[in-house]
């Protein structure tokens, strides 16, 4: 067996059938698991619309970004291609797996491995965004991990990120960096303009700080019981009006006006013929809509360049 043969899968399809009902139960799984690390970013100075605690999009899986508790350094890293989770810190490493078990019990086996490396439980156990879901540590139900869901799940939001990366790398005002929102498990990517709003007064606290200011979002999620397919989703807020009637781009993209959402429902992107470029137009068709019914600046757009390379781009000639 060649080295790293014991840790090597099959590699996903770029595009492939994310089927809404089948993969639903690991999309909630890992939702409630990934809130556990996801508790640690919580503690990192707040960045406007919750832009620093998204989980990364690795070649592996879904990783915290680098953390600091007292004096030691780590980062959690849910490997869904290899069936398990990596608490890594300056003090060495553990692992976990993703075996068949309660939330609770994946919480438990989390907490003993961090207090190992020096780290205290997460401060919150609350499951966030999740109705009538109980705490992370009393969460018993029996749960099931299936591994080839998760290569899909990881295949959907590696494909879609490195579509909104493209399409992130050319505005000139903040925008966080893409990942996955762990309380809802959706990756998001996050353009603000700098114009405050005020946040609407029903609405829990932690979206109040996270609507503060005008933003445009894109980002991707696997369905839910009112949008029962995966979807590259957007919105603007506050919602301009004049929506109803745009085009949206790339065909098959669509306005939902209960949801507030245009959607590209990924049965329609994966037949396209370049699904990344066609995410793309639809997110710049997204911020069409905003620059033209709500006022944003075109000028915050710049020019979209491939990329400067040194290795391929003379500094002096001689």
């Amino acid at each position: 067996m060649a080295d790293g043969a014991e840790t090597t899968h099959e590699r996903p399809d770029r595009w492939p059938s994310l089927p809404y009902e089948a993969l639903a139960p690991t999309v909630d799984h890992l939702n409630r698991l990934a809130q556990v690390a996801g508790k640690y970013t919580l503690d990192l100075p707040f960045e406007l619309g919750w832009g620093n605690i998204v989980l990364g999009v690795t070649p592996r899986g879904l990783s915290t970004p680098t953390l600091r508790h007292g004096d030691v350094t780590f980062a959690v890293h849910y490997r869904l291609l290899d069936d398990d989770v990596v608490i890594e810190t300056d003090r060495g490493a553990r692992t976990i797996p993703f075996d068949t078990g309660s939330v609770a019990n994946f919480f438990a086996a989390f907490v003993t491995a961090a207090g190992e490396l020096g780290l205290p439980p997460p401060r919150s156990t609350i499951t966030a965004e999740i109705d009538g879901a109980p705490a992370l540590d009393v969460d018993r139900t029996p749960r099931k991990w299936d591994p080839d869901s998760a290569r899909l799940i990881w295949a959907g939001f590696n494909s879609v990120a490195a579509a909104l990366e493209r399409w992130q790398a050319s505005y000139r005002a903040h925008r966080p960096r893409v990942g996955v929102m762990w309380g809802g498990f959706d990756l998001s990517a996050t353009r603000y303009r700098g114009a405050a709003t005020t946040p609407p007064a029903d609405r829990p606290v932690f979206l109040q700080n996270g609507m503060t200011e005008e933003y445009v979002a894109v980002g991707f999620f696997f369905g839910s019981a009112a949008i029962p397919f995966a979807s590259v989703y957007a919105y603007i807020a506050p919602q301009p009006d004049g929506l109803d009637d745009r085009s949206w781009g790339p065909d098959g993209a669509t306005w939902e006006p209960e949801a507030g959402l245009a959607l590209l429902p990924w049965d329609a992107l994966r037949r396209l013929p370049e699904p990344e470029e066609a995410i793309i137009q639809f997110a710049d068709a997204v911020y069409a809509a905003a620059a033209e019914t709500a006022g944003w600046p075109l000028e915050l757009v710049g020019p979209r360049h491939d990329g400067w390379y040194a290795s391929r781009t003379p500094l002096a000639r001689t």
